[in-house]
């Protein structure tokens, strides 16, 4: 085989990826522009003043927190302010170094609380249990440090409603998040897990916990994460849901059914990415049992959370979501192509692991290889330019 054949091969190859990439990519846009237009009756409706009857199904909103001293208080004050008929609040110190607990001691007025604990999964050790003289929905569980997985499974050992809403210390929840998230629960029994949209929240106005103004980031970095975490927070997951093929539910605002969580074992401990695994284990897990469930994204709860600023905290990140997303597809392979796969099995994960896993290496070894190509003259203009077309154009 000489040079010849090798870079028309190569250039078949990566160009027939970046078209099935961004086809992908069109496709889940065109099937989420699909749900918006169905969701836009049901807009109408939120017009119109609402009433809730009260008998709303109660939540436990589980809040874990390391060295969060700075930030922790305020975020707490705000979700006190949920407009939502009956929900708790528990921030689990994981074993904070700097002067978490006692800010959320002197803050809450809490005490100790010699509350029983029932460890239906297993857990670092818990400390103390605090309540707060002040609110008496709001507790905190002092733990040793085991990461976030293992704070929120102690979160859900320690809550007392049905459905457990994981969110990140550093989020800012629209006051009627809550209700909006719990729709899908209410209207189908089948549903074992919904999340809401994350916007980037730099340039915004927040005060007291509360956004009080929508605005646009001065800095490049964050506003380039603004059009991406519409493409892949509102728009990617819209698609995936409305085919029922979601394999993720954000860390920083998803609401599940504790029942179904602690039947496929809580998140898990040894891994960064715990919210995909969670979604990917129970997708796998319920389809072997055979268990009729229903996974959901809702549009319009709105959780905010910063962005990176900067390019080491947002290679970090990155890093940190890729592991994520290899630990948890390579600890539910079973699910690829199961007998009981369905569109999980059969559509998204060998999406995800075509696209979004081994991605990175090919896009990156793609647009390597056709500059170089094209400089050497091992391809024409043409194909150059048809390239660039599909791989940025789309």
């Amino acid at each position: 085989m000489n040079y010849a054949s090798i870079t028309d091969a190569a250039n078949v190859f990566f160009f027939s990826y970046f078209v099935l990439l961004n086809s992908g990519y069109l496709g889940l846009n065109l099937l989420s522009l699909l749900a918006l237009r169905r969701r836009t009756d049901e807009v109408i409706l939120d017009e119109l003043p609402q009433v809730f009857s009260g008998h709303e199904v109660p939540i436990s909103v589980l809040v874990p927190a390391y060295n969060e001293e700075a930030t922790i208080c305020s975020s707490i004050r705000s979700l006190m302010q949920l407009s939502y008929p009956e929900y708790e609040v528990i921030i689990i110190n994981d074993g904070s170094t700097d002067g978490t607990l006692d800010a959320l001691r002197t803050a809450f007025d809490l005490e100790r609380f010699p509350e029983a604990y029932y460890a239906q999964i297993p857990t670092g050790e818990v400390r103390n249990v605090w309540r707060s003289r002040r609110y008496r929905n709001l507790k905190v569980i002092d733990k040793d440090n085991g990461g976030k997985a293992d704070a929120l499974n102690a979160g859900i050992n320690a809550s007392r409603y049905p459905l457990v809403c994981g969110i990140d210390a550093d989020s800012v929840l629209e006051r009627d998040s809550l209700h909006r998230v719990v729709q899908p629960f209410l209207r189908d029994s089948r549903v074992v897990a919904t999340g809401g949209t994350v916007r980037v929240a730099n340039g915004c106005e927040i005060e007291s916990g509360h956004m009080r103004k929508v605005g646009l980031p001065g800095n490049l970095l964050a506003l380039f994460q603004v059009v991406e975490y519409l493409r892949a927070f509102l728009f990617g997951r819209l698609g995936w849901s409305a085919i029922s093929g979601m394999l993720i539910i954000s860390g920083a605002f998803g609401l599940f059914r504790k029942d179904a969580v602690i039947s496929v074992g809580g998140y898990r401990p040894n891994t960064i990415g715990e919210d995909m695994e969670l979604v990917v284990r129970m997708h796998r897990v319920l389809r072997e049992r055979g268990t009729p469930y229903r996974i959901e994204f809702v549009p319009d709860p709105v959780c905010w959370t910063e962005a990176p600023e900067d390019l080491r905290t947002l290679r970090n990140q990155r890093v940190r979501w890729q592991r994520g997303l290899s630990e948890s597809l390579a600890a539910n392979w079973k699910l690829m192509f199961s007998c009981r796969g369905g569109v999980p099995g059969w559509v998204a994960f060998p999406f995800m692991a075509a696209f979004e896993w081994v991605g990175p290496v090919l896009e990156l070894t793609g647009y390597a290889f056709m500059i170089t190509a094209y400089l050497l003259g091992g391809i024409s203009w043409t194909a150059f330019a048809s390239f660039m077309s599909v791989a940025l154009g789309l």
